[in-house]
């Protein structure tokens, strides 16, 4: 008998949650343990924000006695109605507090065959078969490709190769002499030094063939293929929860023409503020760099108060998570969180802001001829901008509001930004390369 579930297998799961059986008994039908089927409910429910037909999905724990009016400056309503009967009310209410349905806490864990489903206002989980078979296909999948190293294996074979390699030593003469004392094979490093997972390069080989590759979809090469594990949007909300933090990073990349130089861009989500920094290549080597030069600029303590937690997405480079989470003592310096596969929706406010770069940078152009001083000029007159979001003003003066003026000052000064003069402010590519 398979340990693995099929398709068939979910369908059953799924309709016999609809009818509310008991999971010991669905698990009888499908001849798997209890356990396995309790597991597989929880790891791959699905969200559903739907709520009644009619009904404002209000989720607040005080929606029902709340009597505030007028969140919004410009109320269509005038103050006839309470903004707790408005679809705006969770997303601009400061003391919003989501309540969460205790059902979910106990078995069958999902809101399957639930008789108040219909009317229910609360976030929903429900168990969809064909969604989580693929789900569970991509983990599969996922899970066996990349490099089954730890990232102290990874820095072990880094600091050992690299150095050797740029004296002009050959793969094969470092792996002869150094055989005891590195985790993988031959093979294995010249993957490694491949995928740009190392410092070292394909250039710094003697007789690496320099012949043009072959026109191939590049394979993503996770550092660690769990990352995520403990590190999803769940846990992510979760942290929130347990741990209130004064706010809360987003961290993207913005890709430029196909293997050429990339933004790597974090954005304190009150503020708005963006800092982008120009990365040789889209690798996790590239993104550690430009962190550690933001930690040792503003030391360990701005650092963290600063970067308490990143939310990202699943990209390769992202995938060595606990390199920027760890000082050199194994002390907690920040925490790193991933949003679901394709649902970049829940780090809209980079996404958001990468509209402006791209009033700079058109999709598809290579960033390769720019430099760090043309990026760091961009992002001053982006960072200049007044906003709506931010009651007219710029993500300097919100910054300088919650952190603190002596702080915007020293981040200011480590990545080179500066205060663009509001008349002064140019959203085109031109100032790019004015002389």
């Amino acid at each position: 008998m398979s340990k693995h579930m099929t398709l068939e297998d979910r369908n059953a799961i799924e309709d016999g949650l609809n009818q509310q059986m008991p999971l010991a008994e669905i698990a009888k039908r499908i001849q798997k343990d209890r356990s396995s089927v309790s597991r597989e409910v929880r790891g791959h429910r699905s969200v559903s924000d739907t709520s009644g037909y009619g009904r404002i999905p209000n989720r607040c724990v005080r929606r029902r006695e709340c009597e505030v009016y007028e969140l919004c400056e410009s109320c269509k309503h005038d103050g006839q109605r309470m903004c707790r009967a408005c679809n705006l009310c969770n997303k601009v209410c400061l003391d919003y507090q989501e309540e969460h349905c205790q059902k979910l806490l106990a078995p069958p864990y999902v809101c399957n065959g639930c008789s108040e489903r219909p009317a229910c206002v609360l976030r929903k989980f429900v168990c969809i078969a064909r969604y989580a078979h693929r789900e569970y296909r991509e983990v599969l999948v996922e899970a066996r490709q990349g490099f089954n190293l730890s990232e102290q294996e990874l820095a072990l074979i880094d600091n050992t190769v690299s150095p050797l390699l740029r004296q002009g030593q050959s793969i094969h003469h470092i792996w002869i002499h150094h055989a005891s004392e590195l985790p993988v094979c031959e093979r294995t490093i010249s993957r490694l030094i491949e995928s740009d997972q190392l410092n070292a390069g394909v250039l710094d080989q003697q007789r690496k063939c320099r012949l043009k590759p072959r026109r191939s979809k590049k394979a993503e090469m996770k550092i660690d293929p769990k990352c995520r594990i403990g590190r999803k949007i769940e846990d992510f909300e979760r942290f929130l929860k347990e741990n209130p933090v004064p706010s809360v990073v987003q961290m993207d990349t913005v890709y430029g023409s196909v293997g050429g130089k990339v933004l790597l861009t974090l954005i304190f989500v009150k503020a708005e503020l963006m800092l982008a920094f120009l990365c040789n290549s889209r690798t996790a080597a590239c993104i550690l760099n430009q962190l550690r030069f933001l930690w040792e600029g503003l030391g360990e303590d701005s650092f963290s108060h600063l970067f308490p937690v990143l939310l990202t997405d699943n990209g390769s480079e992202f995938s060595n998570p606990s390199a920027i989470e760890l000082r050199v003592d194994g002390s907690v310096r920040t925490h790193v969180f991933y949003c679901d596969p394709g649902a970049s929706y829940q780090k809209g406010a980079v996404e958001r802001n990468h509209e402006f770069i791209r009033l700079f940078l058109s999709q598809g152009s290579s960033f390769d001829s720019l430099t760090q001083s043309q990026i760091n000029l961009m992002m001053s007159h982006i960072n200049s901008y007044s906003r709506p979001s931010l009651n007219d003003k710029t993500p300097y003066e919100m910054f300088a509001f919650l952190y603190g003026q002596d702080l915007l000052d020293r981040l200011l000064h480590l990545v080179c930004l500066t205060v663009i003069q509001p008349d002064d402010i140019t959203l085109k590519r031109s100032i790019l390369f004015q002389t």
